[in-house]
């Protein structure tokens, strides 16, 4: 009866093992794919944080580049230690699944909040942006967003095309008497933002920022969806590692 019991014990834990083998292994998929939107974020979609009042949506895309990195060496080191039965690693590797999984789960809340306070914060501050920061000295980066936004939206000024009136460049002999920047034309030329017409300019009513809101709010559906969806992905991992970690011997000291 004792030998039957040891025999049932160990075809257990080798089901066990080879599920937490199976989950580590898409695991590492997924800590792939979680890395992959977190760059893309950062790296394809960059051009508007800039234009953004508050660093919580690159925080989320940063959040999951980390948790995925994080995750493909954890399915590495849970391999490991199903596989050379090690109550130690086993402990190490149930940690970071822990830590990966408040990560994800902070991601997925911040793109939450956000997604909920986003039209608010882009109200009060997309057209002081626009028209304080555009083709000023060390704003770069705010210029070449707001020309691509502009050009990629086809859309001209925060609310509507009027508001460039208050902008400081275009106020400055820098503007060559343009009303608009260039990037608002439907075909952009040297100086063309200077025949205000609508044949010529985007003269879209509710302007740029009902475009980069909707933009910004798919992409923060599509990561807090991926934090929150590995996350819970993540439980039955931690389930089989307790299960596993429960059924093997004490390691011999």
């Amino acid at each position: 009866m004792g030998e039957y019991n040891e025999k049932k014990e160990t075809c257990g834990t080798i089901c066990l093992k080879y599920l937490l083998f199976t989950f580590n292994f898409f695991f590492w998929l997924a800590g792939l794919a979680v890395m992959a939107v977190g760059v893309w974020t950062l790296i394809q979609k960059s051009d508007y944080i800039s234009l953004l009042p508050s660093s919580t949506y690159a925080a989320t895309a940063y959040i999951l580049v980390i948790a995925g990195a994080i995750v493909m060496i954890t399915g590495i080191l849970g391999c490991c230690a199903t596989f050379k039965e090690r109550k130690s690693l086993l402990k190490v590797y149930f940690i970071l699944l822990l830590c990966i999984f408040l990560l994800e789960v902070l991601a997925g809340i911040l793109a939450y909040i956000y997604y909920q306070q986003l039209n608010d914060e882009l109200k009060q501050s997309l057209k002081d942006t626009m028209t304080t920061k555009y083709k000023q000295p060390g704003e770069e980066k705010v210029t070449s967003a707001v020309d691509k936004l502009q050009q990629e939206f086809k859309c001209c000024g925060s609310n509507n095309s009027r508001d460039w009136a208050d902008s400081v460049w275009i106020k400055s002999p820098d503007a060559n008497s343009r009303a608009v920047p260039d990037s608002c034309c439907k075909t952009v030329t040297p100086g063309c933002g200077g025949r205000y017409h609508p044949s010529n300019i985007y003269l879209v009513e509710g302007g740029c920022i009902t475009k980069l809101e909707s933009f910004i709010r798919s992409h923060l559906l599509i990561i807090g969806a991926v934090g929150i969806g590995i996350a819970f992905v993540q439980l039955f991992g931690m389930i089989f590692t307790c299960c596993l970690y429960k059924s093997l011997k004490s390691e011999p000291y």
